[in-house]
């Protein structure tokens, strides 16, 4: 197959799980002899096109900042995006196109190209929003992002949802169930198996973009909570984002300078692997997730997860309540009353640990790349009937 995958960020000069995604099923469907292409915006220096782990990588139109003042997403950046897009692309002709439905734009481009060649289209999709449009940029804005994901659900082929509560909510806007195929995010065992304990050790670890909707807020004043109990109580945040001077500034009012420790993304996984085994307890206190690879690798480190409920955090699928996690409610001291349980009970901790373990067996990248590849087969020889 000739297959090409379409977002605007690129892994790993983007960290997430979209773009995380799209890079390790190409290189291993490269390894399993296809012929498989990246588009995604140009966020590093050096040549537009390279071919990295057998994947040809194309880099798109101009690097802008990927998120404005306020935290969202840069609008002009996605734009650009399109712009340079379409001269390029429209020179290829390939088997199957899998597009990120998110953030949409690119996805209508990607239809009509799909539509004028007669190529099979596939959409990737992490979350569906919904009503959290209006909450997210108000009730004119929110209404346009709203319809627009709407009329992309409509316009959709061929879904693949990470999670049964993004198909519930396809399924919910009209989208027909039969045409949806659940395909989780994977992590790479082998490589997390190699990785050693770093010696920089903490109660508490946090990995992920520090905007709002991660609400790393939350975990700050939890531990805030916890320090009345437990003074030397150390929480590590690996992240970079909008909210991160926030963040510091938060730290330092609560005078939790010594208790919190701010990391940046590192170029290297390993080194967050490396963080992660040597830390006690993963806190994801996001609202809003698509999946959350992070939380399966913090498992397979041996760590129980602590997350929020909420109707848009589908990483809370992952974790079985009371056996390798915890689901509490989203505040602090939901967050601090679960955190105490598991520090103040060793027995209990290890026994999540290795349940957390055995449940992150199953979502090695290997057998996503499978699934993956058999549903694009499916679809191929479908079309060809």
């Amino acid at each position: 197959m000739k297959i090409a995958y379409v977002y605007d960020l690129v892994y790993p000069y983007s960290i997430g799980g979209a773009e995380k995604r799209f890079w390790e099923l190409a290189k291993r469907l490269a390894s399993n002899g296809h012929q498989v292409h990246i588009y995604g915006m140009k966020l590093w220096q050096g040549n537009h096109y390279f071919i990295k782990d057998g994947v040809h990588v194309h880099g798109v139109g101009i690097n802008l900042n990927r998120y404005l003042k306020i935290g969202i997403r840069n609008p002009f950046q996605i734009l650009f995006f399109v712009l340079f897009l379409l001269p390029r692309f429209y020179r290829e002709k390939f088997d199957i196109i899998d597009c990120n439905a998110f953030p949409y734009i690119p996805f209508f481009l990607i239809r009509l190209f799909s539509f004028l060649r007669n190529t099979p289209l596939v959409t990737t999709w992490q979350e569906v929003w919904g009503n959290y449009w209006y909450e997210y940029l108000g009730c004119f804005i929110g209404f346009v992002g709203c319809l627009i994901e709407r009329l992309t659900i409509r316009l959709s082929e061929n879904v693949i949802a990470h999670t049964k509560r993004v198909k519930n909510h396809l399924i919910t806007y009209g989208f027909k169930e039969e045409k949806i195929e659940i395909i989780p995010n994977g992590i790479d065992l082998k490589l997390i198996g190699s990785v050693s304990i770093n010696t920089e050790s903490s109660d508490l670890i946090f990995v992920g973009r520090l905007i709002k909707d991660k609400q790393v807020d939350m975990l700050v004043n939890a531990l805030s909570l916890l320090k009345r109990k437990i003074d030397d109580i150390k929480c590590i945040i690996i992240g970079d984002g909008p909210e991160k001077y926030n963040l510091i500034s938060l730290t330092q009012e609560l005078r939790l300078e010594n208790n919190v420790i701010f990391k940046d993304f590192f170029e290297r996984e390993e080194e967050i692997f490396s963080f992660l085994k040597s830390s006690k307890i993963f806190v994801l206190p996001s609202v809003r997730e698509g999946f959350g690879i992070i939380v399966i690798e913090a498992m397979a480190c041996g760590l129980p997860v602590i997350a929020v409920d909420h109707y848009l955090n589908a990483s809370i699928e992952l974790i079985k309540d009371n056996q390798n996690g915890f689901i509490c409610e989203p505040n602090a001291n939901s967050i601090a009353e679960k955190t105490m349980q598991l520090l103040t009970d060793g027995v209990l901790r290890s026994n999540f640990a290795k349940s957390a373990r055995d449940n992150a067996r199953k979502y090695d990248w290997d057998i996503v790349t499978q699934k993956n590849e058999e549903f694009y087969l499916k679809i191929i020889n479908k079309d060809r009937i």
